[in-house]
């Protein structure tokens, strides 16, 4: 991926460079001959190592805050479906009418047995109180007086039994009419009007959108150099973890929203090798759906002394990777180097160059190794830009 942005040397370049290189290595003289060309022109910065703010970029997909699933909680036909599929809706708004005449005949028969029981309790609670004062005097029996207790108690019972069993059949004639349970966005309709449902049939999912998840993932070998150079203290992470989320959507847009990252699992999913973390948005106006694709920004994490060049002072070579200064002698010198992730039109080094040396930005292919170069500062310096990262 570097190779592709970096400065490409030609064949002809290439075979130059090298021999150059080689020639100098030779012990040639250096200097240049009387009535010779001046020294070429280049511009060079002073490289300085800085305080750098990292974006790590990742494909994430958003997820409702909450599915709830839309169960028939009774049997019977699906009379009408009462929402607008794919509509907002609130929690206790009308989704679907199972139709209730079964189940008011159940309630029916429920107040019916309740009255039988209610008779019986009438009946049992005078004979009670018929027998207790006659026991009093003695003119029944203990037994006489046990049953009518007993009786009283039993009838009392049936008619708690009856009560929540009346109570039970008007839940279930409730049920069918089915409410959202939370309010949220509605999906399709899972069973067409007119079907025979069974209790727990599914009819639809609600996803909660406001709030509302992002999930990303990052490769096991990313995540771990990610926390070795946290170990290491060349990356510091925010406060507790608290990274900011910002999102770009498919047309290249920016949610104007920040989220906060609030979970990364502690294992690496074996299926696909990779960590899972999620974020947590404000999403008042559903600009986000669940299901969407976006790109995933994380913000927060700062590289401790890190050195930045740019691109276009780094030469692909046969050999590696290499760029030009300008050594105290004050002539080109190419220096093998290291580079990271890109950052803007900048790249990290990883090694091969140190703060204070100055460093050959534009002008290294007209330079020769080991030959005088005439050095012109660079106007800006490369800044520390916090443009996305491709991996940590």
């Amino acid at each position: 991926m570097l190779s592709s942005v970096r400065t490409q040397l030609t064949p002809s370049l290439l075979a130059i460079a090298i021999a150059t290189i080689l020639g100098a290595c030779s012990g040639g003289d250096s200097q240049p001959k009387s009535g010779g060309m001046p020294p070429p022109e280049v511009t060079v910065t002073t490289v300085k190592a800085a305080d750098v703010p990292r974006v790590f970029e990742y494909v994430g997909q958003v997820a409702g805050y909450r599915d709830v699933e839309v169960r028939a909680r009774v049997g019977g036909i699906l009379q009408k479906r009462l929402y607008t599929e794919g509509k907002a809706v609130k929690q206790g708004d009308a989704l679907f009418l199972i139709d209730p005449e079964q189940l008011t005949a159940a309630v029916d028969q429920a107040k019916g047995q309740l009255a039988v029981e209610q008779a019986r309790l009438t009946r049992a609670k005078q004979e009670h109180d018929r027998v207790l004062p006659l026991f009093a005097e003695n003119a029944v029996s203990q037994k006489d007086r046990d049953d009518a207790v007993t009786a009283l108690e039993s009838a009392q019972a049936s008619v708690a039994a009856a009560r929540a069993k009346l109570r039970e059949a008007e839940i279930n004639r409730s049920y069918s009419r089915v409410t959202a349970p939370i309010s949220g966005m509605t999906s399709k309709e899972v069973v067409s009007e007119g079907s025979l449902l069974s209790p727990n049939s599914l009819l639809t999912v609600i996803s909660q959108t406001d709030p509302i998840y992002v999930n990303f993932s990052m490769a096991d070998n990313d995540a771990l150099r990610f926390r070795k150079l946290i170990q290491e203290g060349v990356l510091v992470a925010p406060e507790g973890g608290k990274f900011d989320i910002e999102l770009r959507l498919a047309d290249g847009s920016q949610y104007q929203r920040i989220g906060r990252m609030n979970f990364t699992d502690n294992i690496i999913d074996p299926t696909t090798g990779t960590l899972r973390a999620r974020a947590e948005f404000a999403n008042p106006e559903a600009e986000l759906l669940p299901g969407q694709f976006v790109r995933v920004f994380m913000k927060g994490a700062i590289q401790k002394n890190a050195i930045l060049i740019p691109q276009r002072a780094v030469l692909s070579t046969a050999q590696g990777t290499i760029v030009f200064i300008v050594n105290e002698q004050g002539k080109a010198e190419p220096r093998p180097v290291q580079v990271g992730e890109e950052i803007e039109r900048n790249f990290v080094v990883l090694s091969g160059l140190k703060g204070g040396e100055r460093l050959i930005v534009d002008g290294a292919m007209k330079s020769r190794p080991g030959q005088p170069v005439k050095p012109v500062e660079l106007t800006a310096a490369p800044a520390a830009h916090t443009s996305p990262a491709k991996q940590p």
